[in-house]
């Protein structure tokens, strides 16, 4: 019996063993399964995330019109340009004749042009900028309203799961 203990003993010792040096490996060398599983979690996430921000919004006919009127500018603006080439091309005095009236035009005229078009795409940038989704903190929450703030649950260390300073990080956040 005192035999048999003894090789028993030994495989927990030898498991131990194998462990260490499994941990003493991954210093050197990142466990590729980890790295793997880690990946498939950090594009889950980012499909998850994608799929959210182009979830369909019910919307009336009024708003499918406007919609259609705003996505216009962008394709006319290329297809003008295409256009531009394809008519140098084709007429290249009629072209030529244009070009030489477009530099009669003043160049604060140009200026007012070119703040139209930076006013509509930074206006329509700011638009969306405005209406993403932004997911309520606790600070946010204990600015709101103080007896709401108690009710809420900390932040949890999982979306951080892969980085051990964020995870440090956010613990800290919530322990303040």
């Amino acid at each position: 019996m005192g035999l048999m203990d003894r090789f028993l003993g030994a495989g927990a010792a030898v498991t131990t063993v194998a462990h260490a040096a499994t941990g003493m490996a991954e210093l050197f060398r990142e466990n590729a399964t980890r790295r793997m599983e880690l990946d498939e979690e950090a594009h889950a996430r980012a499909i998850a995330q994608l799929s959210s921000e182009f979830a369909a919004r019910p919307c009336g006919r009024f708003d499918g019109m406007m919609n259609g009127l705003n996505r216009l500018p962008r394709p006319l603006m290329t297809l003008g340009t295409v256009g531009l080439f394809a008519y140098a091309m084709a007429d290249p005095e009629g072209f030529g004749l244009r070009m030489q009236n477009l530099d009669l035009v003043p160049e604060p005229l140009w200026w007012l042009l070119g703040a139209i078009i930076s006013f509509y795409f930074g206006a329509r940038e700011a638009h969306y900028f405005r209406r993403r989704p932004i997911p309520p903190g606790p600070s946010r929450i204990a600015e709101a309203d103080p007896g709401q703030a108690a009710s809420f649950a900390p932040m949890t260390a999982e979306p951080f799961g892969d980085n051990a300073a964020l995870r440090d990080w956010a613990a800290a956040k919530a322990a303040r």
